[in-house]
């Protein structure tokens, strides 16, 4: 396991302060001092997950609203509400908390396997990972453009292996249908733990999916004068989870409107299988350039 994803697997794992409280640390991933919205995300479908007694019953759903910009200074207090263990679900409730004011909170619900009917969409025919750039390697051909920090992460190891299938020029994007494709997996390796593979995954999928909604508009993250964040943020776990191994995110922006982006996705396997599905809304709003 490289550096960075040890890094970030200890980040998504927090301290337990009691049986329903934890801490987590942030890293400042794009130099603005600001938390990335995957990072609590993750933290949180851990905090939930582990107030969970059966530990056959695993998340199935999360739906989360993303209230104020965490700052990567301050740790951030998870606290965990147990709203209900029933007979087949329990239901979690989670408050993100810094300098005594909620940042985030999440609800989330948690099943048992079991049979029942089952169909799938059909995954797209895309290349193969292999045959691509990673996000990296595209961010260094361009590092000199870059703002510092971003130009200084571009030249080490990264936890997450990304390989945009159609990438665009991030400082010159064009206009593009509101469709897009990309794999991931993990840098590295990590333990067969079914909850932080997929508490991993929650924190990927913040990557790419808002910048699903610019593609239209001749716009992208670094693009000036331009507002992004993430206002809320749903996701559905349908099968297994293996971050050790290729996915394919497959997004689409349906609308924009209101200075809003909505955005949603189908996570696939290399084999097929769809193994979880997410939906976001986001602040896109222009802003006048400073004189």
């Amino acid at each position: 396991m490289n550096q960075a994803l040890t890094s970030l697997t200890e980040q998504l794992k927090l301290t337990s302060l009691d049986k329903d409280t934890f801490l987590g640390q942030s890293v400042d991933l794009f130099g603005s001092g600001r938390v990335f919205g995957g990072q609590v995300l993750g933290q949180s479908l851990m905090a939930a997950s582990r107030t969970i007694a059966n530990p056959k019953r695993e998340a199935h759903s999360m739906h989360a609203y993303f209230l104020l910009p965490g700052d990567t200074n301050e740790p951030i207090r998870y606290e965990v509400e147990r709203i209900r263990d029933g007979g087949s679900f329990s239901a979690r409730r989670v408050v993100a908390i810094q300098r005594e004011r909620p940042i985030f909170f999440m609800s989330a619900s948690f099943q048992a396997a079991e049979p029942g009917f089952e169909h799938q969409a059909t995954m797209p025919t895309v290349p193969s990972p292999t045959s691509l750039q990673s996000e990296v390697e595209l961010f260094r051909a361009i590092a000199n453009e870059l703002p510092p920090t971003m130009a200084e992460r571009a030249m080490q190891a990264p936890p997450l292996d990304i390989r945009p299938v159609n990438p665009i020029n991030l400082l010159n994007p064009g206009a593009h249908l509101p469709y897009s494709h990309v794999w991931f997996k993990v840098n590295g390796s990590l333990p067969e733990d079914p909850l932080l593979h997929k508490s991993m995954l929650a924190y990927t999928s913040d990557l790419h999916l808002l910048d699903t909604a610019l593609l239209p508009h001749g716009q992208s993250f670094l693009s000036p004068s331009l507002q992004i964040a993430s206002i809320d943020h749903a996701m559905w776990f349908h099968r297994p989870i293996n971050m050790n191994d290729w996915l394919l995110y497959a997004l689409e922006s349906p609308s924009a409107s209101n200075a809003r982006g909505f955005c949603r996705a189908n996570i696939f396997d290399r084999h097929g299988h769809l193994v979880a599905s997410c939906a976001q809304e986001g602040l896109i709003r222009k802003v006048p350039a400073k004189t």
